[in-house]
Formats: C-alpha cells, sequence, structure tokens
C-alpha cells in the first residue's frame, strides 16, 4: 500500500508544473482569467497562439512521462510483478496534481494532454495508436477538441478493460481489477473536469477549433 502512496505523491508533485499557467506569467496574464478559465493546452493555444499550445502540451504531457519514468527506476526490481499498476498510480498522480494544484486553488486543467503522457509513459502503443486515432477523427469531424477528448477518454477506458482482460496488457490476476479500477478513474476524472464543455455541447455552443480569444478581454 504505501508503494501506492508514494507513486501518486511523486506524481502528484511533476502535475504541479503547470505549463500553460507559467507561459501565462512569462507574459504577463494568468491564463485563467481569459477564455475557458482552463489552464491546459486549448485555452493558452485560444488566448496566446498555436506556439503556446504547443508548448503547453508538450509540458503537460512530459511531465507525466517522466514521473512514470522516476517510478519504473525506483520500483523495477523491488516491485517488478506490479510495476504496470504503479505507473498508473503515479500517472493519477499526475492527473491529479495537474487538475487540482493546492498553490493554484486546485484550479489546474482537465488533465488530457497529462493523460496523454500517461498513456506514453505505460509503454503499450496500442493504447497509444487508439486514443489518438479517436482523437484525431473525432476531432476533425467534429471540430470540438473537448469532444475528441471525452471520445478519446471513453474510448481508453473500454480498450483498457478489454485489453486487460484478454490478457493484452500482461498483467496478473491479482492487479487486473485494481488497474481497470484506475483507468476508469483516470476517465472519470477527464468526464468531471469537462462538466461545463459537456453542457456547452449539449446546447451547441461549445468553442470549435480556430476560434480564439483576445488577451484583451477578461472573463
Amino acid at each position: 500500500m504505501m508503494e501506492r502512496f508514494i507513486c501518486v505523491l511523486i506524481g502528484y508533485v511533476f502535475g504541479l508544473f503547470q505549463t500553460g499557467y507559467l507561459y501565462g506569467k512569462i507574459k504577463h496574464l494568468d491564463i485563467r482569467d481569459y477564455g475557458s478559465g482552463n489552464a491546459g493546452t486549448t485555452n493558452t493555444m485560444r488566448v496566446l497562439g498555436k506556439k503556446a499550445g504547443i508548448i503547453t502540451y508538450l509540458g503537460d504531457c512530459l511531465k507525466a512521462v517522466f514521473a512514470i519514468l522516476v517510478i519504473y527506476l525506483i520500483y523495477k526490481d523491488k516491485c517488478a510483478d506490479m510495476i504496470f499498476v504503479l505507473k498508473m498510480y503515479a500517472g493519477l498522480g499526475v492527473i491529479l496534481g495537474h487538475n487540482f494544484p493546492f498553490y493554484m486553488k486546485f484550479k489546474g486543467g482537465k488533465g488530457i494532454a497529462a493523460t496523454s503522457g500517461v498513456l506514453i509513459g505505460l509503454g503499450d502503443w496500442k493504447l497509444m495508436l487508439l486514443a489518438l486515432i479517436t482523437f484525431v477523427i473525432v476531432t476533425s469531424l467534429s471540430k470540438y477538441v473537448s469532444l475528441g477528448s471525452l471520445c478519446m477518454m471513453a474510448g481508453f477506458f473500454i480498450e483498457f478493460t478489454v485489453f486487460a482482460f484478454v490478457n493484452m496488457l500482461k498483467l496478473n490476476e491479482a492487479n487486473r481489477i485494481e488497474a481497470v479500477v484506475l483507468a476508469f478513474v483516470i476517465t472519470a476524472l477527464a468526464f468531471i473536469k469537462h462538466r461545463a464543455n459537456i453542457d456547452r455541447l449539449i446546447h451547441g455552443n461549445e468553442h470549435k477549433i480556430g476560434q480564439s480569444v483576445s488577451v484583451d478581454s477578461k472573463k
């Protein structure tokens, strides 16, 4: 149990690196005061442009990759039989740190870029590829990043569950249920953080790709 707690804690510390927020501060603004009020990739891109969005995505994605790498290096020998699950706990910690950073009054991002980093860190190319395909297709057809993100997360949970129970993830019996529960929690966090987007999608006033927000107009 202690290993799990340590993994979440280490992940949370990595998750506190808020790329969009820090980039905004360099530009002398708080990204949360503009657009959707979110500190993640999409809002940063809308407010500060594509370069800012790309930097934000890379920072938020890579912090999850590095957190999982640290966990792998710590536990690869001591807990080899459950290293995949420990990586997931670290990934969950990163998402929690990203979504709910204590020094920002728990108002961070929505965790999609961080989750993509978790998928990379887990090292299963099937999950990564299917998530990428789902996101690209849904986002391209709908022009809604939020819808693409939500479909990607729903698909991730379904695919993860199937892969776990047909043993494509090579999890032992003891870790299989635990891993699926963690995948569900990660997916649920994405939907919880996208509540406002879901409401806007239902009412037809969600922001589409290409819509920008002026830095001259605060929320």
